[in-house]
Order: structure tokens, then C-alpha cells, then sequence
């Protein structure tokens, strides 16, 4: 694989999600922006109970980038209100202006984030590879079949090693 016009999305490794992911340690889920109005159809409106919305406020601990991930100068950050990264956000905007056409995906979680953007990209006809050992998910049934049978069908799956 070559990295030209190549990407590397980490979604959602924030404080909040790592230590809720099976065999890992101490990374959040979606940054919500006060006042953004959530239909409460929304699977996103479960997440935001009163008793979370504290928590996912972006002034939150919860929803800091993860220690263990140490951002560049010239790293792009969005904040997003809905599961895919692309979906509320200007990342669209970002990586076509600077002709990004491949992206290498890592996320938490498998189900949630990785599983929306890989089907985002699909219609973007960017070629997609997911990292299978940077990705996670509360449920390890759930990533296994994700990685191991959705994912190779529309996209390259690989480990850090191999890539």
C-alpha cells in the first residue's frame, strides 16, 4: 500500500469509551455542541440522557482526545453530533481539498463510528482500509463479524503489523 493521498482518521478515541472497551485501557464517544437540537428519534437521543449530558458536553473530560494519542501541528479535529464522521462535519470538505482518495480507518467503536464512516466512504468512492487491531467495540462478537466478514467486502482489512 502506498500512503499517497492517504488519511488516517482515529474516531472517537476519547478519555470517556477506552475504559468501556473489553481488554482495554483508560478512549469518548460523540462531541455534542450545546444547543445542536437531537430528534428524539435519533439513536444519538438515547446516549444523551440527563444524566450523560453532562459528560458528553465538550468541555468534558469524557470527551477529551485519549493521553496516549499525542496530536500533530496540522491534524485536522472535528466535532461531531452524529455516529459517522463525515455526516456532521466539514471532514468531507478537509480531505477533498487536500485530494486525499484513500483512507486508513481506526476507531472505537466498530459498530458505531467505523462501521458508519466505512459506508460513508463507499459513497465518496474513496478506497478504504480498516485497521482491524486499532478498532474496538463494547461487544467483541460484534467487531469480529464486522472485521471479518462486512468490512473485507467493501474495503481492505489489515492489522498494524501488516500495514
Amino acid at each position: 500500500m502506498t500512503f499517497e493521498n492517504t488519511a488516517l482518521p482515529v474516531m472517537d478515541y476519547r478519555t470517556g469509551i477506552v475504559g468501556r472497551i473489553p481488554g482495554r485501557r483508560g478512549v469518548a464517544g460523540p462531541r455534542l455542541r450545546p444547543g445542536v437540537a437531537i430528534p428524539p428519534t435519533s439513536m444519538m437521543a438515547a446516549l444523551v440522557t440527563p444524566g450523560r449530558q453532562a459528560a458528553m458536553h465538550t468541555d468534558s473530560p469524557y470527551t477529551r482526545i485519549h493521553s496516549a494519542l499525542s496530536p500533530s501541528d496540522g491534524d485536522i479535529h472535528v466535532r461531531k453530533t452524529r455516529v459517522g464522521a463525515f455526516t456532521t462535519t466539514e471532514l468531507d470538505a478537509q480531505l477533498t481539498n487536500r485530494g486525499i482518495t484513500s483512507l486508513v480507518l481506526a476507531g472505537i467503536s466498530t459498530s458505531g463510528v467505523v462501521l458508519s464512516t466505512v459506508r460513508e466512504e463507499m459513497d465518496r468512492d474513496c478506497a478504504i482500509t480498516v485497521v482491524v487491531d486499532a478498532c474496538a467495540d463494547p461487544d467483541p462478537a460484534t467487531r469480529e463479524f464486522l472485521t471479518g466478514t462486512l468490512f473485507p467486502r467493501h474495503a481492505t482489512v489489515t492489522t498494524t503489523a501488516k500495514l
